[in-house]
């Protein structure tokens, strides 16, 4: 798979990217181990190399999970981590409370003060069996550290060899501009898909001028926009797409009635809805990379066969035409 640059930055991904969430398990009702480590094999195989994870992704054992699956592969893949989504201490900003990966209840807290962005550098490093992250991102803004202070930890990260490059993660434009007083950001993790737009506004415009990459995570929605979601659906326990609003009626219907008017450009290129929507995602302006997570080897696969789509600047037209009908509660 051809490579993109991110960015401003000197590193070179590949514009499918792995996104480890679901194989720490947390938060998608559980997960196979062996079944993570034959994704991330796949991964290698159809030349998907980029890889991003975070620490809260099963608080661990998502890093821990990669470090074991590309042992002995490090300098072949670029390794996307974060920090800043602590579920062992109680300063910063309380984010919300869930059940942990082994059962017991965690409260989760965005913090990012200097010392603890060091300390979970060197968490990750340890959990991911390297001694540099390629690509190093904070989780959330923290509204109780300076964004100054978090940029200059990072600075200092760059400047020991521990991290390649620096991004962040669903920050705004004035976040971005915010950061960039301290540190050139490489890019800005935000979720976008067909039905959620809404950095087109101001994020896409800002990285446009200032040449940052944009890395956009669940661009098929959390699997509802693969058209596999049907009413009746079941979800297993502790899965946290149940009662999500795309998942429920009647955005559920709307969603898949949309999803058949755009069948017939699936079939014209032999691909599924899935690998159209991935391809529609990496056309849009400012995109740099989608984030698609899989569980197993097989829907790795598939999501890599999203890049040998080709879709015309028509086809495109028509797919948000029909987007544009698509109305939600």
């Amino acid at each position: 798979m051809e490579k993109v640059q991110l960015g401003n930055s000197d590193l070179q991904i590949t514009p499918i990217t792995f996104g480890a969430w679901a194989i720490g398990g947390w938060m998608w009702g559980g997960n196979d181990d062996n079944d993570a480590v034959a994704a991330l094999h796949a991964c290698l195989d159809e030349g998907i190399t980029t890889i991003d994870t975070a620490p809260v992704y099963g608080q661990g054992h998502s890093e821990e999970l990669i470090a074991k699956a590309l042992k002995g592969e490090r300098h072949h893949v670029e390794i996307l981590t974060k920090f800043g989504l602590r579920w062992d201490t109680t300063e910063g900003e309380f984010f919300f409370e869930s059940t942990g990966q082994g059962g017991q209840p965690i409260k989760v807290h965005k913090f990012a003060g200097y010392e603890s962005v060091i300390k979970e550098c060197e968490d990750s490093l340890r959990r991911l069996g390297t001694d540099y992250i390629d690509l190093l991102q904070i989780h959330w803004h923290d509204s109780t550290t300076p964004i100054e202070e978090t940029m200059r930890a990072l600075e200092m990260l760059i400047q020991q060899g521990k991290i390649r490059a620096a991004g962040v993660c669903n920050y705004t434009a004035e976040w971005i501009e915010e950061a960039e007083k301290t540190l050139s950001l490489a890019s800005n993790q935000v979720p976008y898909s067909m039905l959620l737009r809404q950095i087109e506004e101001d994020v896409v415009p800002y990285v446009q001028e200032h040449g940052n990459g944009i890395l956009a995570y669940s661009p098929l929605q959390r699997g509802v926009l693969t058209g596999k979601i049907t009413d009746g659906y079941h979800f297993e326990e502790g899965d946290h797409r149940k009662g999500n609003k795309f998942f429920t009626q009647p955005n559920l219907g709307r969603i898949n009635a949309f999803l058949q008017d755009i069948k017939p450009i699936a079939d014209e290129h032999d691909c599924t809805l899935a690998q159209l929507v991935i391809r529609w995602t990496l056309e849009q302006p400012g995109i740099t990379a989608a984030l698609v997570g899989a569980r197993n080897a097989e829907q790795v696969r598939a999501n890599a066969k999203a890049a040998l789509v080709s879709l015309s600047a028509e086809e495109v037209v028509r797919i948000n035409d029909r987007l544009a009908d698509l109305e939600l509660d």
